[in-house]
This record gives structure tokens, sequence and C-alpha cells, in this order.
């Protein structure tokens, strides 16, 4: 099962890292292997979303419950597909200058050939992930890159 975790300091607000990774209907705009997003029944605190993730041809949809405290925490839990498990989390809080973002990750497929796959692709998915997540950062509130750091 592959698992990651980091911690970033990035340049901008707490508030508006929040915002960007909770606006999931967004994602295929800046992630490149999410296809498409059907939020459902959202509310403040949490919301079900149907993701369509592919890579080279292979295209799987799964759905997950997304749980949300304001400006401080989201979480991820798999609910169906083609996974066993998904759990990924978020979390921020303000620092200096800008803000200090936790972020973590573990899932399993269960197909074995995915699961190996995943295996081989997870290190440089984590990367763009995290790279993605930044530049959309840069493009909403300005390119303040150059003071970001990784302090884990």
């Amino acid at each position: 099962m592959p698992s990651h975790s980091d911690v970033r300091h990035l340049p901008w607000r707490a508030e508006q890292i929040y915002a960007l990774v909770a606006d999931v209907a967004r994602y295929p705009e800046f992630i490149p292997w999410i296809h498409a997003v059907r939020i459902r029944d959202a509310n403040a605190a949490d919301m079900h979303a149907d993701v369509i993730v592919g890579y080279k041809g292979l295209r799987e949809q799964f759905t997950s419950h997304v749980h949300f405290e304001p400006h401080q925490r989201i979480y991820i839990d798999y609910v169906a597909g083609p996974l066993k498990h998904l759990h990924n989390e978020w979390r921020f809080e303000d620092v200096g200058e800008g803000c200090r973002v936790h972020f973590s990750v573990d899932f399993s497929f269960k197909n074995s050939m995915f699961e190996m796959m995943a295996a081989q692709l997870f290190e440089s998915g984590v990367r763009k992930l995290t790279a993605a997540f930044e530049e959309r950062a840069a493009a909403l509130y300005g390119n303040n890159n150059d003071k970001a750091n990784n302090v884990a």
C-alpha cells in the first residue's frame, strides 16, 4: 500500500490554501490525471465526490467522502471504486509570512496490477500533485513561490 506524508511551508495564508484544496470541483483544471469530478450532496461540513482518473489509456472512477474543518483540515476517505482503501489528509496552519501544510495520503488497489503500477509511479505522482497545487496557488494568489520551502 503506497503512503506518503509531507510538511511544506508555503508563502500563502492557510485560508487561501484551504480554499484551493477544498475546491474539489476544479481539480480537473490543474491536476493532470483527474479528468472529471462530480460533486454530490455537498455542504459546509462534507461532500461526496465522484472522480474519474486516468493514465495512459486507463480510466477509473471512484467515490470519496470529503470532510471539512474550515481553514484547518480536510480529509478524504474512500467510498467506492477500484480501491481497497484511500485516506488523504490536509492540515493548514498560519506561520510567519505563510502557512504550514501537512499532507498525507495512503491507498491500495483491489487489482494487483494497478497496485504494482501505482507503487512504481507513486513518488513521481506525489511530486506532480504537490507541484500542481503550488502552481495553482501561484496562479490564483500571486507567485511567491521563491519563499516556499520543504520543511519535512
